[in-house]
């Protein structure tokens, strides 16, 4: 068993591990950061406002630049919000004694938080989808052949499994890597770890948001 699937402490007789309470200490901070910033809102804006406002900016041009300036708009605070949970979640695991308590676990690097991650963006892409273009979004399954409908189901269903262990493995392969060259190198290895985790951390949640946004793009764009 993986010591952050450990039971910290039980909620109504559920159980509560570490993957759990790290992920709501993320919910926490994301929740101040956002609090802090909507607080100090101005109409001249300082230097963090601006930094603030161009990262968004920034952000729904990119994708903008996927699914169109009009649906980013209508997506965004759904694929910022992923953004954002799986980068902390990722970087959470940069804080030293991350993985060494039974309450703190970097949530992205076990597969049931990736999981249920991917199981969000299916149901999104699929509600999406009907709700853009009514019940004929069902068609689209059918195409080009009626033949290809089970395929085509199957193929639904492999994208959010496929986004999962995608994120899981690499977070997870990170930690691995940088357990054994701590344990190599204890003295020359953790400033350049940390560094390449903050890049590694932002990559992967860029890409899991990009293909997101790429499934939820193509399940909205007009069906024939």
């Amino acid at each position: 068993m993986e010591q952050g699937s450990v039971v910290v402490f039980h909620i109504f007789g559920f159980p509560v591990t570490g993957y759990i309470t790290t992920m709501w200490g993320v919910m926490v901070v994301l929740l101040i950061i956002g609090l802090i910033v909507s607080a100090s809102l101005k109409k001249v804006p300082g230097r963090f406002q601006m930094l603030a406002e161009y990262s968004l900016e920034g952000m729904l041009n990119f994708f903008g630049g996927i699914m169109g300036p009009e649906r980013a708009r209508r997506y965004f605070p759904f694929l910022m919000t992923f953004f954002l949970v799986i980068l902390f979640s990722n970087w959470s695991g940069l804080i030293p004694g991350a993985g060494h308590f039974k309450a703190f676990h970097p949530p992205t690097s076990t597969w049931s938080v990736t999981a249920a991650l991917g199981v969000i963006s299916f149901f999104l892409t699929q509600i999406s989808g009907i709700r853009e273009n009514g019940w004929g979004y069902i068609g689209h399954f059918f195409q080009p052949i009626f033949v290809l409908f089970p395929l085509n189901v199957i193929e639904e269903f492999v994208k959010p499994l496929s986004l999962s262990l995608r994120l899981y493995g690499n977070i997870f392969g990170e930690e691995m890597v940088a357990a054994v060259l701590l344990s190599l190198a204890p003295y020359f290895s953790p400033i350049p770890m940390q560094l390449l985790g903050l890049l590694f951390g932002f990559i992967q949640a860029l890409v899991f948001t990009t293909l997101a946004t790429v499934y939820i793009s193509t399940a909205t764009a007009e069906h024939h």
